[in-house]
């Protein structure tokens, strides 16, 4: 005869960082200001439930989006750099990046000791990766 069978459930998954979809309730968090900042427009919507920020930063193109990539990744980003470049005190970049569901798109640039950051985030990769034009 078989002995008593005990039904288990069964074991959970290690924790691991969620694909799921972010709220867009929590977007806004998701988007840290960068140093130096003197000043940030938004959040505004935008297409496909994302949010858009626009930050005035007092630092060089190339520091700035230095600076803001390392505030990315210390807020949970996994950041691709896109593009990057410069000269003659000019310069910009342009990252994308992952956090958990949520897709998001950080565009830099400017000239001598101004740069502009535009930061959009949607609750996963949206058909449209516009991120808006410098307010």
């Amino acid at each position: 005869t078989l002995g008593a069978m005990t039904s288990q459930a069964p074991a959970s998954a290690p924790a691991t960082p969620s694909s799921a979809p972010v709220a867009a309730a929590d977007l806004q968090s998701l988007l840290p200001t960068p140093a130096n900042s003197q000043r940030t427009d938004g959040p505004d919507s935008i297409q496909e439930n994302g949010v858009h920020k626009h930050f005035l930063v007092s630092a060089a193109p190339a520091d700035a989006m230095n600076a803001y990539k390392t505030a990315l990744e210390g807020a949970g980003w996994t950041v691709t750099v896109e593009n990057s470049g410069g000269g003659g005190g000019g310069g910009g970049s342009t990252y994308t990046g992952t956090n958990g569901g949520a897709y998001g798109v950080f565009t830099g640039g400017g000239y001598g000791s101004t740069t502009d950051v535009n930061a959009c985030a949607w609750p996963s990769k949206p058909s449209d990766t516009n991120c808006g034009q410098n307010n």
